[in-house]
């Protein structure tokens, strides 16, 4: 049987001691430092890697970057101000870094000295990447398709922004996405010398490089010897229906390009050239509109062009992914179990001849993490950095050796609190198939007491409950609220082999529905849990889902006494044409509700509004275009004229998520408020 070889086998979460103390609050949800983005220095002798410090009083985020040894010693911060510095990378040499700030690249020495700004155009910039050499920048900007120049572009957002007109005009699907609209503008990749002045676009025209939607994050590099670069771009005349990004190659000097995965439907996005410059490495998803679709590794070869699958045979998500500087092995997190894992496969020979066991770590030297993400690999493939969470422990970078080397930490937030972690369980759900969640309990948690119990339902719905820490929907806050919380990864989850994925679409109220009451059904056999005291809550299509429970909140088993639904879809057939992504609901649901008007009518929470009865709290972000908060009102409106009891929150300033830190604590202060009204009272 086909298989790929386990570097850290992430059988456990780090259990936190646990203490008498007060019950985790907002402030120190907030007060967390938010860690991330390390990066590895060529020479591997330091870790850049950024600090998100919460303003509260101001309402943002401001974050700066530092930098640390990867024994974990002297550890530097190289920015400060009122400004948020990002995205750091270093140069080749290791001895500049390139980072972002003011909407502009700028580079520092390693040390944080003779900060320089690079780029200087009005459009802004962002995502630096390094050419080899260290002469060039490569980095995306917001354009106008039709300029060809930045006094063209500045010219265009002056006459907008003096403007007394501010209507949107759009003339093509995907003019609008997340929170933004994208009527004119297109992203694009430029090139700038390290030394700044003018610079120049890469991918001129009217499309999107990346796209927009398909961006999996940078998604553009230079080959090694410096002279090609790969990018993204998609050439479907619908975006809005379409996930087929393809990665194209070009001279940096400029020239014709070329489509490498012109035969692939489906999306294309990662790419990274091997440092012999033989292969570009990508993630693939095959099947076209679903972007939900195993992302598989793949392997172009630069001068036949015969591509190949790495990890045909390996049934979860391959969510990011880096090669050793030999050319010989690729490192990639994944998904399982709510956890997230690092695996190894050989570049070559095909895997499908033989596996290459490349790491040999001494049994009991790799601590066991929970999630594991941003991975980077030394140039002499000895030490791996990475960042790591836990639904008990904020993310904190670490460097582990490759070849039986103790892990240690690198950056040291020193949370001030102490969270239990979660326990696994697992139970039948649909068709008897074995289904897994976790279950959290409240610090100072007493076995004889009786709890209330709240379940919360992730969106998607191909997403997943991972033993993570989170800002949003944080499940510790509502465990110490004095809730048993219980986060069940029903079908449509990633993590547990794509059928179980699969299993969702065209069915959304249907086996996913009888995983989680199935699962609600074991964990309320715990003596600890007060069966008549039961409330659920979630977002996206975990807002559905409450939206469906209204409507089938009949269980002989138990029943929900309370419900919150966040940018929840609510009427399947007016959300098919309000949201943004077409692809999306035209996969989900099997086409358009003109073509394949039975699953809309089938599984639209809309149609069962007679039975509604649950006292609901609903809240939405004004500015949320994935589900637009037409949704929420349609709700209200409906909770409202049946007499069911109902509130309503909209943030005007908010879009799918409720990022803004004083919205934020409302937003936890009033959905805890309302579940303590209904199951504490």
């Amino acid at each position: 049987m086909k298989r790929i070889l386990i570097l850290i086998f992430i059988c456990a979460s780090a259990i936190a001691g646990v203490r008498s103390q007060a019950p985790f609050s907002f402030n120190d949800l907030v007060n967390a430092k938010r860690i991330g983005d390390p990066q590895l220095s060529p020479d591997g002798k330091w870790v850049a890697y950024t600090v998100g410090v919460v303003n509260k009083a101001e309402n943002r985020t401001v974050t700066h970057i530092y930098v640390v040894k990867t024994d974990g010693s002297d550890q530097r911060q190289l920015t400060s101000g009122t400004a948020s510095h990002s995205s750091p990378r270093w140069s080749p040499d290791s001895d500049h870094i390139a980072y972002t700030t003011g909407g502009q690249i700028w580079v520092m020495e390693d040390d944080g000295d003779d900060k320089e700004q690079v780029t200087k155009i009005s459009t802004g910039a962002g995502n630096p990447v390094w050419s080899p050499d260290g002469k060039w920048i490569a980095f995306n900007s917001e354009v106008y398709p039709e300029c060809s120049s930045d006094d063209c572009n500045k010219a265009e957002d002056e006459k907008a922004e003096a403007s007394k007109v501010k209507a949107k005009v759009a003339e093509r699907l995907l003019f609008k996405h997340w929170n933004e609209w994208r009527d004119r503008k297109r992203s694009h990749v430029f090139i700038v010398s390290k030394d700044g002045g003018v610079a120049r676009d890469l991918t001129p025209g009217d499309f999107d490089s990346p796209p927009y939607a398909a961006s999996s994050g940078v998604d553009y590099a230079f080959s090694p010897d410096g002279n090609e670069i790969a990018f993204l771009k998609n050439l479907d005349k619908i975006e809005a229906s379409s996930t087929n990004s393809d990665i194209f190659v070009m001279p940096v000097s400029g020239g014709s390009t070329k489509n490498i995965t012109a035969t692939n439907k489906g999306y294309d996005a990662s790419p990274v050239y091997t440092a012999d410059g033989k292969y570009i490495l990508y993630r693939s998803q095959a099947t076209a509109t679903f972007e939900a679709d195993r992302w598989r590794i793949m392997r172009y070869d630069r001068k036949s062009g015969q591509t190949v699958e790495l990890t045909a045979g390996f049934d979860n998500q391959v969510d990011e992914m880096t090669v050793t500087a030999d050319s010989k092995t690729i490192y990639f997190a994944s998904g399982v179990r709510g956890k997230s894992k690092v695996f190894t496969v050989p570049v070559e020979p095909d895997f499908r001849l033989r596996i290459a066991t490349h790491v040999k770590s001494a049994e009991g030297s790799l601590t066991a993490f929970s999630f594991i993400n941003s991975l980077n690999i030394s140039r002499d493939g000895k030490t791996l950095v990475f960042a790591s969470s836990s639904m008990a422990t904020p993310t904190e970078i670490f460097a582990a050796g490759t070849q039986g080397v103790s892990i240690k930490a690198v950056s040291r937030s020193r949370p001030n609190f102490t969270l239990p972690a979660p326990e696994e369980l697992e139970w039948k759900g649909g068709l008897q198939t074995p289904v897994h969640g976790f279950l959290l309990k409240p610090a100072n948690f007493d076995a004889k007491k009786k709890y209330p119990l709240l379940v919360l339902i992730h969106g998607g719905p191909q997403g997943a409950w991972n033993d993570s820490w989170g800002y949003r929907w944080n499940p510790q806050m509502f465990a110490n609220a004095g809730y048993v919380v219980f986060l069940p990864n029903q079908r449509g989850s990633t993590g547990y082999g794509q059928k179980f994925v699969d299993d969702v679409s065209a069915d959304w109220g249907g086996k996913a529905f009888v995983d989680i009451k199935n699962g609600v059904a074991e964990v309320i056999k715990r003596p600890f849990i007060d069966k008549s005291r039961i409330g659920a809550a979630g977002a996206s299509y975990g807002g559905y889902m409450i939206d469906w429970i209204l409507g089938h909140n009949g269980d002989p088993r138990f029943k929900f006494k309370a419900l919150v639904s966040h940018a929840g879809v609510y009427n399947l057939e007016s959300m098919a044409t309000a949201t943004e992504e077409i692809w999306f609901v035209n996969w989900e649901f099997k086409g358009m509700p003109w073509v394949n008007a039975v699953n809309y009518q089938k599984w639209s929470p809309h149609k069962f509004a007679n039975r509604f009865n649950t006292p609901t709290l609903v809240t939405a972000g004004e500015q949320d275009f994935r589900v637009p908060v037409d949704q929420s009102l349609q709700l209200f409106t409906t909770l409202q004229l049946k007499g069911v009891e109902s509130k309503l929150i909209i943030f005007p300033d908010e879009g799918h998520w409720i990022l803004k830190p004083q919205n934020s604590e409302f937003w936890y202060a009033n959905v805890i408020g309302w579940l303590d009204k209904h199951l504490k009272g």
